[in-house]
């Protein structure tokens, strides 16, 4: 119900926090100083929070979303193998019952090869055994679940947290704004029958660079804008802001997968905040929201 409830109320963006960093494979942590900037920033246009790793320092976003009156927040687990990680995401959900309204195992991990749909199942009912009041997740590319041993997935996930990109479909450089905002919808009018639960699109946006690939400001709010209106959000289906903050390493680590020689450019913009926590068009756009 509060998943729900801040599905229809809210407004959630995608959160890394800007100092942890992956360079190589290797974490840099993030420090509480600056996800208090992040955040306190953030919370002037947002009040729902999805994150991808439940340490590395991100163990304290839950205590510093409590403060500045976050209204939800779904706590993601890169590594749901790693024990210590799962247990700071199964604590975050103790300690802030009123904010954690989900947890996310994980993230494209079918995607990237890095568990399949036996594990995952798996993971997921050792979690609910744990937590049997906390709704679980896992997040992938739409896709994923065409293929038939993912589709198990669908019936056993409290709620459907989606990756869609337009950006991805070799239509959309020359594509209106509109068609790729009704593709997102289009997407979530497939797979919503066989959700059990509430679907949130965790991932859906444009990068602001490089203008070469067609990509700027003024097309990421366009398509947001769009968005808002054929997506308007209601308890069953909405939609997250995809990212908050530009990460210019992901352009060169954007895998995961140390000395990946391959350079994804675009990688590095998708925020709707660039790294100096400057606001782009897309979030200027938007009604500051009460305190």
């Amino acid at each position: 119900m509060r998943l729900r409830d801040a599905m229809a109320q809210g407004r959630f963006i995608a959160y890394q926090p800007s100092s942890l960093q992956v360079i190589d494979g290797r974490f840099v942590e993030a420090d509480a100083a600056s996800i208090r900037a992040d955040l306190t920033q953030l919370r002037e246009r947002f009040d729902a929070l999805i994150t991808y790793d439940a340490i590395h320092g991100a163990q304290q976003i839950p205590a510093i979303a409590a403060t500045l009156r976050f209204r939800a927040l779904i706590v993601g687990v890169w590594d749901p193998s790693d024990e210590h990680e799962l247990g700071a995401a199964l604590e975050a959900a103790r300690r802030f019952p009123e904010l954690v309204v989900g947890i996310s195992l994980g993230n494209e991990m079918l995607l990237a090869r890095r568990s399949d749909p036996a594990a995952l199942l798996e993971v997921i009912s050792r979690v609910r055994e744990r937590a049997p009041a906390v709704p679980l997740s896992t997040s992938e590319p739409f896709h994923i679940y065409d293929q038939p041993a993912a589709a198990a997935l669908l019936s056993r996930l409290d709620f459907l947290l989606l990756n869609v990109h337009p950006v991805f479909q070799p239509w959309f450089r020359e594509a209106p704004d509109t068609t790729a905002a009704q593709f997102v919808v289009n997407v979530l009018a497939k797979l919503a029958p066989f959700a059990c639960g509430p679907v949130l699109v965790k991932e859906t946006g444009v990068p602001t660079a490089p203008a070469s690939a067609g990509f700027g400001e003024q097309r990421q709010a366009g398509f947001y804008r769009e968005l808002r209106r054929l997506l308007p959000p209601r308890r069953a289906q909405a939609f997250a802001y995809f990212a908050a903050y530009d990460a210019p390493w992901r352009a060169y680590d954007a895998t995961g997968v140390p000395g990946a020689p391959v350079v994804h450019p675009e990688e590095a913009h998708w925020g709707l905040y660039d790294d100096a926590r400057r606001p782009k068009a897309a979030a200027r756009e938007l009604q500051r929201l009460p305190p």
